[in-house]
């Protein structure tokens, strides 16, 4: 099972009531903290929503998804109308308004006023009866199925690249990790040396250190060089990134959360390193984990 993408985009049309109507789908997907379904059908088709957004909350987990419909009459002339009771209303209300003395405000023309939204609507023929408008709404169903197929398909496919792409960034974590569990710095000789080197500061510092408090000294100096723990996190975070991956979608929340924690770890790697190559280090895993976050936010 895959990981899928957030981003992807479908359109399905179709023929209705014998040749009567034509209908087209145009789905949009984009990045999104949950699943927000934004829906635009002509009227007259209020009654196909709820229907809509369970079909969508059945095959899509996660993003901003919009829903378009077109719905257009074969033959049937000039495919819009004028809604002239809103019309009227406005040319009512340019009336009062010129008669108000409204300063530098010009008069209204009927060219602006046609221009206002919901002036001008499609035309699109009602139903004449029950069954028929059943029948319209059963075909753009029908359609909608096909496009959202259609959409999770192109979701899938983006998502194969972006799983190929965070696998790779993953690798180059291991291949960073490597790299500092090798380094010299971070043995348990080279650590014991440096600890001591540090005491010794300290003593030559101040002569009155008690036992007590050289010794919490020296154990808070040893925590403080010592990087092992930061790294065994990352390695482990590392393997569940990856059964994140293989668990395939929706995982994106997860591997979100999931980066913070590699960055945490980062981060703290980076502060305790007092060793040039292991800091270089630190910060080229830094990188590629800003670069996994930013891929992941495209992850359902």
């Amino acid at each position: 099972m895959g990981i899928n993408s957030m981003t992807g985009f479908a359109r399905s049309e179709g023929v209705a009531l014998n040749g009567v109507l034509t209908w087209v789908w145009e789905l949009r997907s984009v990045n999104g903290k949950g699943l927000d379904v934004r829906l635009r059908l002509p009227p007259g088709l209020e009654g196909v929503e709820a229907p809509v957004r369970r079909v969508a909350a059945n095959k899509i987990a996660r993003g901003n998804l919009t829903l378009n419909l077109t719905i257009n009459a074969v033959g049937s002339g000039s495919g819009f109308r004028i809604n002239e009771d809103f019309l009227d209303e406005l040319i009512e209300l340019a009336k009062r308004k010129a008669g108000n003395n409204a300063g530098d405000i010009g008069p209204a023309n009927l060219d602006g006023l046609i221009s206002v939204k919901g002036v001008v609507e499609t035309a699109d023929p009602e139903p004449k009866s029950e069954t028929e408008r059943q029948a319209r709404m059963d075909a753009v169903l029908e359609g909608l199925e096909q496009a959202i197929g259609s959409l999770v398909e192109a979701r899938a496919s983006e998502g194969a690249h972006l799983a190929n792409l965070l696998s790779s960034q993953l690798d180059q974590m291991e291949g960073l990790m490597s790299q500092a569990t090798s380094n010299a710095a971070i043995r348990p000789d080279e650590l014991k040396l440096r600890v001591k080197k540090q005491v010794e500061a300290l003593l030559d510092a101040s002569q009155s250190l008690s036992e007590d408090r050289l010794a919490q000294e020296a154990a808070l100096l040893a925590t403080k060089a010592d990087v092992r723990e930061e790294l065994d996190r990352l390695t482990a975070h590392i393997a569940q990134g990856r059964e994140l991956m293989e668990r395939g979608s929706p995982c994106g929340r997860r591997l979100e959360f999931l980066s913070q924690e590699f960055n945490r770890e980062a981060n703290t790697l980076c502060s305790k390193s007092s060793d040039a190559d292991l800091t270089a280090i630190g910060l080229e895993l830094k990188a590629v984990i800003d670069q996994f976050r930013e891929q992941i936010q495209n992850v359902e």
